[in-house]
């Protein structure tokens, strides 16, 4: 089993495939035939949950501004 980190529930992400805003709510790791790659599980502006690679998302500062 997978273990989860949620030392950044509810950061604001920005997803930067998608280019919405949304919630992170976990990081985990993920092994794809023994590559492991980081992944997140986040919920976007509609409430709908999905997992994208880490490199996909960034954190939004306070300063950052996104429509």
């Amino acid at each position: 089993m997978t273990e989860k980190c949620y030392l950044l529930f509810g950061t604001r992400i920005y997803n930067l495939t998608t280019k919405e805003i949304g919630l992170l709510i976990s990081t985990w790791v993920n092994e794809f035939s023994n590559e492991k790659v980081d992944f997140a599980t986040c919920v976007d502006k509609r409430g709908k949950r999905y997992n994208t690679p880490l490199e996909n998302i960034k954190i939004i500062d306070e300063e950052d501004e996104y429509v």
